[in-house]
């Protein structure tokens, strides 16, 4: 197995089926990913350790979601140099918002990128960490091209689509 370049870290095994649109993600880009259930509140040290070593191990970023207070990606930031990209996830009565704020509402210092609620943002999560490693990786960055034009033919076979219905 090769080497994990991303790691995808989720506050709970209920985020999985959030997560797993990241992992989908980098899999379609064949960008090898390891996933963890780290939480900042009920394993504090264990998810300081993650984020400390993550770099010697060779990641190259972390995508962290969580739901409610949502402060692991927060967490992990605060102990590494990586770029951590924080997925808040919809799991309380207030339909993610709140993990939306806590997420984005980082202290001036300790940096994270904030996508979207759920599986679209754990979507663009894994495609920025892509264009992150694009950028070094000129066979990734066509693929990524690819991908694009990909988006835009289905568009545009769905404009056609809808104009014929007229």
């Amino acid at each position: 197995m090769k080497k994990p370049l991303i790691g995808i870290v989720m506050g709970s095994e209920s985020d999985l089926p959030i997560m797993k649109e990241a992992a989908e993600t980098l899999e379609r880009f064949e960008v090898s990913y390891e996933m963890r259930v780290i939480s900042a509140h009920r394993t504090p040290d264990l998810a300081a350790d993650y984020a400390k070593k993550a770099a010697g191990r060779g990641l190259q970023m972390i995508i962290a979601g969580a739901g409610a207070a949502a402060h692991l990606a927060g967490v992990l930031a605060a102990s590494t140099d990586l770029p951590v990209n924080g997925v808040p996830i919809a799991s309380t009565t207030l339909q993610g918002l709140d993990a939306l704020l806590s997420t984005v509402q980082m202290p001036g210092g300790v940096p994270v990128a904030t996508m979207g609620i759920g599986q679209g943002g754990a979507r663009n999560a894994a495609l920025l960490a892509v264009r992150v490693l694009a950028l070094k990786q000129q066979a990734l960055k066509q693929e990524l091209k690819d991908y694009r034009r990909t988006q835009v033919q289905k568009v545009e076979e769905a404009d056609q689509r809808v104009r014929e219905q007229e």
